[in-house]
Order: structure tokens, then C-alpha cells, then sequence
């Protein structure tokens, strides 16, 4: 009995890209800068989420681009959820960005010290790898993240005082090439 081989068809496993999640007071907005003091590179805009006085916001222009740059998809981290795409993403020069749902979770405080977004990014990233920005991060977090996520994460903490710097964006770029 003779049976012809199957010919070698070659394959494509896709890769998906990591996520990268994004906060905006602190990364984006380095909100702790000096208040009298607009940061080199930075504009200025007033955003008004709910009734009341409205919120000073710094944003560099440039960061867009070079978030778009780094190799990752997108997403909003923030308490600005969907808000971040009509008063930060055109600033900066984003499209329109998916973003995670922390309605009902918003400030809620955890006995372990995890930082209450950490959780649903947790879960949101759903097994993909991924890098957070944001300027409230500890060990805890780094802790949460290693015993619930089995792919690669990078928790990169963000000074609020200065955002995002260009060795921010580096360690974002190594972790995305390392994957």
C-alpha cells in the first residue's frame, strides 16, 4: 500500500501584539509638575468632566505619535475611560481608543494594597502581554500581576511630576521587542 505524502504546506501562527494601557494624570498629564510651571513641550487645556470648576490639563503633543510607534495596541487605563477620546486623544494625536470599564471600581480600596485598577487590567489584558503606565503602581501591584497574568507584563511607573520621559519610552520599546 503506497500513500502519497502530503504535500509541506507552510504555515502562519499570528502574533498578537501586546497592549499597552494607558493612564493619563501622570503619564500624559504630569498633573504634580510645578503648578505655576507648564512643562517644555506641553500645551494646555481645560476640560470640564462634571459640573464644577474645570480641570487644568498638560499634554505634549509629540506623545501620540510615539506611543503609536512603540509596537503595541492602545487602551485607556484611566478614570477617564471613554472621556480620554474626546478631551486627550486629539491633543495628542491618538484615534479613538478602546478603554477598560472601571465603573463600580473606581477608588475602591483593597486590604492587600493592589492598586484598584489593577484587577480588571488583569482580567481586561486576558492573557495577552502587556506593559501599564501609570503613576500609582507598587510592589503589590507587581505581586497581583505575576501570580493572575502567566504572559509577559510590564508595570512601568510614571513620575507625575514629569510624565512620560524618553527613557520611559525605551524600557516600553525593549519590553515590546523582548516578546
Amino acid at each position: 500500500m503506497s500513500r502519497d505524502p502530503a504535500p509541506f504546506l507552510p504555515y502562519v501562527v499570528e502574533v498578537s501584539r501586546p497592549l499597552l494601557y494607558l493612564d493619563v494624570d501622570g503619564p500624559l498629564n504630569p498633573y504634580a509638575a510645578q503648578r505655576e510651571r507648564r512643562p517644555e513641550g506641553y500645551t494646555t487645556i481645560r476640560v470640564t468632566l462634571e459640573p464644577g470648576r474645570p480641570l487644568r490639563v498638560w499634554l505634549h503633543p509629540g506623545h501620540g505619535r510615539a506611543l503609536l510607534a512603540l509596537g503595541y495596541d492602545l487602551c485607556w487605563a484611566t478614570t477617564w475611560m471613554d472621556a480620554a477620546n474626546r478631551w486627550i486623544a486629539p491633543v495628542i494625536g491618538l484615534p479613538e481608543l478602546p478603554y477598560v470599564d472601571f465603573t463600580g471600581a473606581l477608588f475602591a480600596e483593597r486590604p492587600d494594597g493592589v492598586h484598584w485598577k489593577t484587577e480588571r487590567i488583569v482580567a481586561h489584558a486576558a492573557g495577552r502581554s502587556f506593559a501599564w503606565v501609570d503613576d500609582e503602581q507598587s510592589p503589590a501591584d507587581e505581586a497581583f500581576v505575576a501570580a493572575h497574568h502567566h504572559a509577559p507584563a510590564l508595570l512601568r511607573n510614571v513620575d507625575p511630576r514629569l510624565g512620560l520621559r524618553e527613557t520611559d519610552f525605551e524600557a516600553l520599546e525593549e519590553f515590546a521587542t523582548t516578546l
